[in-house]
């Protein structure tokens, strides 16, 4: 039966790292005939492996996955390139008759796929990579309170924790010399299939959560993340780049420069990863249309929530 696309739900799994998206993404594409698209910033990059959690053969289950593996890890990839390539990736399967299914974590990639943001200058790596120091060292309200003084209405429109637009925010204000608040009218218009996303968000307990993320912390240092960080740097991947900012690997590099001990990096890294997952859940619980799963991802009880909205 050819299924009446202009209707037809396209659905989306979030939720915390280590929460088992991609348990129950793959399951919910074998349950409505979809095939995958990554929204996770990490995973988007080739390369970089052992600290993604990177769906294998077997974890995909049969199911196409797109835009994993997708780019080099020295490109600049932006918010707005995934929206482009993941709305390509959409037409794309939609023209098959199947179903997109969005499974990841960053959530600033979902929402730019839905409001589409206006055109600004390229990012400015030793900008951002400066910002970042800041929120990890005084934490987002820190950078809220500067995009404040600077620009009362931008921020006004700005959770205070919601990092990665406060920080797009400031850049554009550094790099342009112009009030983010005076650019942000040119939009494009959303897309069409905007109002067809469906977005489901787990929310395991939390204790549990970060019990998981602890040990999957530790089993990726036991399986060569330094290794892969040399060859990566090997490799001549940038240390301002993207790809090596994700956590575990910038604490990494900063234990290869001799700034922390190896158990340092470690630790930090089981706190940067448990910090990002609360972050995670503070900026979907601001998404009004987000359905929340309690629950790990392979829980069948979780799949039945599910099932039972009538997907």
């Amino acid at each position: 039966m050819e299924l009446a696309f202009k209707d037809h739900p396209i659905y989306a799994i979030s939720g915390p790292t280590c929460s088992g998206k991609t348990a129950l993404g793959v399951r919910l594409a074998k349950h409505v005939g979809g095939e995958v698209i990554n929204f996770d910033s990490v995973q988007i990059y080739r390369g970089i492996q052992i600290a993604t959690a990177k769906p294998s053969d077997d974890e995909m289950q049969g199911i196409p996955h797109h835009l994993i593996d997708y780019v080099d890890p020295n490109v600049n990839y932006t918010a707005a390139d995934w929206a482009a390539d993941a709305a390509q990736k959409i037409a794309e399967i939609e023209s098959r008759g199947n179903v997109p299914v969005l499974v990841g974590g960053t959530g600033f990639y979902l929402r730019t796929l839905r409001d589409p943001l206006f055109e600004s200058p390229k990012t400015d790596q030793a900008l951002r990579e400066r910002l970042r120091s800041i929120r990890d060292r005084k934490g987002p309200e820190h950078l809220h309170n500067l995009l404040l003084r600077l620009d009362p209405e931008a921020a006004a429109k700005l959770f205070p924790r919601d990092a990665p637009r406060v920080m797009r925010a400031l850049e554009v204000i550094f790099q342009t010399g112009e009030l983010f608040s005076r650019q942000q009218p040119n939009r494009a218009d959303p897309p069409e299939f905007s109002k067809r996303i469906r977005l489901f968000v787990l929310e395991p307990p939390r204790e549990l959560l970060y019990e998981k993320i602890n040990a999957r912390t530790e089993q990726h240092f036991a399986n060569g993340l330094v290794d892969e960080v040399k060859q990566l740097l090997a490799e001549g991947v940038n240390e301002a780049s993207n790809a090596l900012g994700a956590h575990g690997y910038r604490r990494v590099c900063e234990f290869l420069r001799g700034e922390r001990t190896l158990e340092s990096a470690v630790e930090r890294s089981k706190q940067d990863v448990r910090n990002y997952a609360k972050r995670q859940l503070t900026w979907f619980r601001r998404e009004p249309d987000a359905v929340w799963l309690s629950g790990f991802g392979d829980d069948p009880a979780v799949f039945e929530t599910i099932e039972g909205l009538h997907v």
